[in-house]
């Protein structure tokens, strides 16, 4: 069996660049998805992003709040501090998603928030690392407030 170290940032293996790379293509995947096919609609007020929000009830500030969230951890999820609570935060509004399908269109699409929670808890997961130095210039800023 051949013997694996991790760095101190990241989960990976020490087995070269590339499952870093590869992870790091599906965050910037996951980030255009969420900012320009998810976000993008909600927040420019496209029908039929207003239209399913008319129908759940929530209107146009469930909508754009929606957006806001998508479009935040979008970002976030290329900023290597916030990429582990990104996709985590991403995660729990995919399970918001769900439930939503669910309960409001007899689950029509409700695989969808489930497939795209896979490669979110896999960044979370390998990506953990990030957290302690999130906490570090948290603490700090604190401090200083």
């Amino acid at each position: 069996m051949s013997e694996t170290t991790t760095s101190p940032t990241t989960a990976l293996p020490a087995r070269g660049r590339g499952p870093r790379v590869a992870l790091r293509v599906v965050q910037v995947l996951l980030a255009l998805f969420f900012a320009v096919a998810s976000a993008l609609p909600k927040l420019i007020g496209h029908s039929s992003a207003a239209d399913t929000f008319a129908e759940m009830g929530w209107g146009d500030a469930g909508m754009y709040a929606i957006g806001a969230l998508e479009l935040a951890g979008a970002v976030a999820l290329v900023v290597p501090v916030l990429q582990s609570v990104a996709a985590t935060a991403l995660s729990a509004l995919m399970v918001g998603a769900f439930v939503v399908q669910l309960t409001y269109f007899d689950g029509e699409n409700a695989a969808t928030p489930l497939i795209l929670m896979v490669p979110l808890l896999i960044v979370a997961r390998v990506r953990r690392g990030h957290n302690e130095e999130l906490r570090r210039l948290a603490r700090q800023w604190v401090r200083r407030g």
